[in-house]
């Protein structure tokens, strides 16, 4: 009985906690904060030193929630993705989502090695935290706020948010890896690389292909089809990690095949997809804040605040620069505009959660470091597009 109460008393923490972010967002429209700043703030205020004081350090489950709750927001996002519109951003997207962060992750390790008095590994591994950017964020910030885009702009920023997971992965992973002394060969190391990427890519779009003609085919209830297309996106994203592929662009481009073969299954999956997607980045946010300690966060908040203004107002525009403008027709609005939306949220954050995971020393530092950034991203970056 003892349990029982304790279920129920989680429960309604959770469906309060949830009801309280749908209602906050009205804030967003009305004071112009980030729908996604709230819902941190109230996870933090429900945390262990907040009003509620939940006591939430389970590092490792909040690593499995931020996983699938990123899966499910890339799966919408891709199922919104025109063919036409892919095919226009994907080239100057995929440099940013390779040499950009790769770009980006350097210059801002550097910066922290030096504010932080780190190694350079050490540094490093902040950059590659920190390095991509954030579907959840992009998303949310370029759907309903009246920013008035073209194809072309739009879709790179989309499709970078989408397709950068590998890279920053990877380059976390190998610094942890260095860090703890687990680190394989350089031909092992590459062939990581080679694989998230190629993996993803390959599993992602065949099992996308099959999925998406499966569900045209079939002819099912109006509410399975959602299910359905659920069910098959996971599939493909735990296939794919299995591999050794990227799972996260795996089911990106699942989601971007389904949503883009036509017929009547769409008019079913969109608007089911849509609460989900906004169920899975308020309990993603919710979680992560209940995991931050605020205390130890203010202890890093003024050199945490000089790495993140570098990041958006240095690194960002560096990397953009270098890996765009000499080799695709931006405009010098558009580029500096793809610059500025380099919008960090939940992915620094649970890749910071890698260093806590693999036993690197003084793990929580990393932690600290990526929720400040993106608090302070969210803030200043988000905060300007909802004006």
């Amino acid at each position: 009985m003892e349990n029982h109460g304790r279920n129920l008393y989680f429960f309604l923490l959770g469906g309060s906690l949830m009801t309280l972010s749908i209602l906050a967002s009205r804030l967003s429209s009305l004071f112009g904060v980030p729908l996604l700043l709230i819902f941190l703030g109230l996870g933090m205020l429900a945390g262990e030193e907040g009003i509620l004081g939940i006591v939430f350090n389970d590092y490792g489950m909040a690593f499995v929630i931020g996983h699938l709750a990123l899966a499910m927001i890339l799966l919408d996002g891709g199922l919104r993705t025109r063919l036409k519109t892919f095919r226009v951003g994907f080239k100057p997207a995929l440099s940013l989502a390779t040499f950009g962060v790769f770009l980006t992750s350097g210059f801002v390790g550097i910066i922290a090695m030096w504010i932080f008095d780190l190694t350079l590994v050490q540094g490093l591994l902040v950059g590659a935290i920190v390095g991509s950017t954030d579907a959840a964020a992009v998303f949310s910030m370029l759907s309903g706020r009246g920013v008035n885009l073209n194809e072309r702009v739009g879709a790179t920023l989309e499709i970078e948010s989408g397709t950068n997971d590998p890279m920053a992965i990877f380059l976390t992973l190998m610094l942890v890896e260095l860090l703890t002394g687990d680190l394989g060969g350089w031909l092992e190391t590459l062939g990581f690389l080679v694989s998230q990427f190629g993996i993803g890519l390959a599993v992602g779009i065949g099992g996308g292909w099959l999925s998406a003609k499966l569900l045209r085919w079939l002819d099912l209830a109006p509410g399975l089809y959602s299910m359905l297309a659920l069910a098959l996106g996971f599939s493909v994203f735990g296939i794919t990690s299995v591999l050794g592929g990227s799972g996260f662009l795996a089911i990106y481009l699942t989601g971007l095949m389904i949503g883009n073969q036509p017929g009547r299954h769409l008019n079913f999956i969109l608007p089911v997809h849509d609460g989900l997607a906004w169920l899975s980045q308020i309990g993603l946010f919710l979680v992560l804040g209940l995991l931050v300690t605020p205390s130890e966060l203010w202890d890093v908040a003024l050199p945490a605040s000089i790495v993140a203004l570098a990041l958006i107002f240095l690194a960002r525009p560096l990397a953009v620069l270098i890996t765009i403008k000499p080799f695709f027709k931006f405009r010098w609005r558009e580029t500096l505009f793809i610059a500025w939306v380099g919008l960090r949220g939940a992915v620094p954050i649970v890749l910071a959660i890698f260093p806590v995971i693999g036993g690197v020393e003084n793990a929580s530092l990393y932690f600290n470091i990526a929720f400040a950034v993106v608090l302070l991203s969210l803030l200043i970056q988000g905060g300007s597009l909802t004006l």
